[in-house]
């Protein structure tokens, strides 16, 4: 986080309540996570958090899974990261083929644009079939519709792409809309993510006579998968030979690629963020914080906060304090006043 965000600054400040409640000094535990010299960077700084962890500025939240965002709390839950990054660093080796058959990665965002008609014509439902991939629907949620949902494509023409995801796991959960998806409007590709073998060995345990709850599992996804064929709803199958730290490395590096190649077959950028950093004037600062009669003391507090690297830079001439530029990034300019 960068420290403006407000979701995850108000989850912040709640967290710092608790700790001041229960007469605890949060910076002996604090981390953060964020780019160098954001506002949540240098609050880490002045107050001695525990540990600072850099991420590049270029990284968006949607791809940071394999940084430290990700990384780190990964960790702390003793998920073995090195592991994770040795899963993703195999399916990059993958990746990296010309050859469009032998490249997971380009094979999954030809079949989007096959299914979709590259124009985002149909929604992807995603269902892994098994327990510990519950949130990877909701993971994907945000990696493909907020790196493919775009105004324009890269010669500025107006195209309003889009591809809409939304899923659940299989089988348990998938009764909510499974009616809807063989029966319903044909508007629509599922993805089934596949889980080749069932638990540990000695783990299971049969349910009846030869029969084992993967068995079970194992069934219903074949039957789900042919009941939406039989009524020509398209499908793709995923498959893993067990989630393990490696295995869910290369489905976030397979996925993270996938959008990157898809957003070039339809000419956008994945990676663009719609909300550049305009400069103000100091004029325009003042008028925002409803003080053009104070303008000066407002450019003693830019000049200040500027100069204490403060979440904003000012560029211009101090001599001339009209010349000012001030880039203000995520601050919020009502609280500079």
């Amino acid at each position: 986080m960068s420290g403006g965000t407000p979701e995850t600054r108000n989850g912040l400040l709640e967290v710092q309540k608790a700790f001041r409640e229960a007469g605890l000094n949060f910076a002996k535990q604090g981390v953060a996570i964020t780019q160098e010299n954001s506002l949540l960077d240098n609050t880490a700084r002045i107050e001695g958090w525990l540990a600072r962890f850099p991420m590049f500025d270029w990284v968006g939240g949607r791809t940071s899974e394999m940084s430290a965002v990700g990384l780190l709390p990964a960790a702390l839950q003793g998920i073995d990261i090195k592991e994770m990054l040795a899963g993703g660093k195999l399916m990059d080796e993958a990746n990296r083929t010309t050859v469009v058959k032998n490249n997971p990665a380009a094979l999954l965002a030809l079949c989007w644009y096959w299914a979709t008609d590259g124009l985002g014509s149909k929604d992807m439902v995603v269902l892994p079939y098994r327990d510990s991939l519950l949130l990877f629907s909701r993971y994907l949620q945000q990696l493909v519709m907020e790196s493919i949902g775009k105004e324009f494509d890269l010669d500025g023409n107006q195209v309003n792409q889009r591809l809409t995801v939304y899923g659940n796991k299989g089988s348990t959960d998938q009764h909510a809309y499974i009616q809807q998806l063989r029966d319903g409007v044909h508007n629509f590709f599922v993805t089934f993510i596949e889980v080749l073998r069932d638990r540990p060995p000695g783990h299971d345990w049969e349910l009846e006579p030869g029969v084992t709850c993967g068995d079970y599992l194992f069934g219903m996804l074949q039957g789900t998968r042919s009941a939406l064929y039989s009524n020509d709803r398209e499908s793709i199958t995923v498959s893993v030979e067990e989630v393990t730290p490696r295995s869910v490395g290369a489905l976030i590096a397979l996925y993270e690629r996938a959008v990157g190649i898809y957003a070039s077959l339809v000419n956008i950028n994945a990676y663009h963020q719609p909300e550049p950093v305009e400069p103000l004037t100091l004029d325009e600062v003042a008028d925002r914080c409803h003080a053009a009669e104070d303008i000066e003391i407002i450019y003693k507090i830019i000049a200040h906060m500027a100069a204490n690297d403060r979440a904003l830079i000012a560029e211009g001439s101090c001599g001339s304090p009209r010349s000012v530029k001030v880039f203000l990034g995520e601050c919020n300019v009502e609280a500079l006043y």
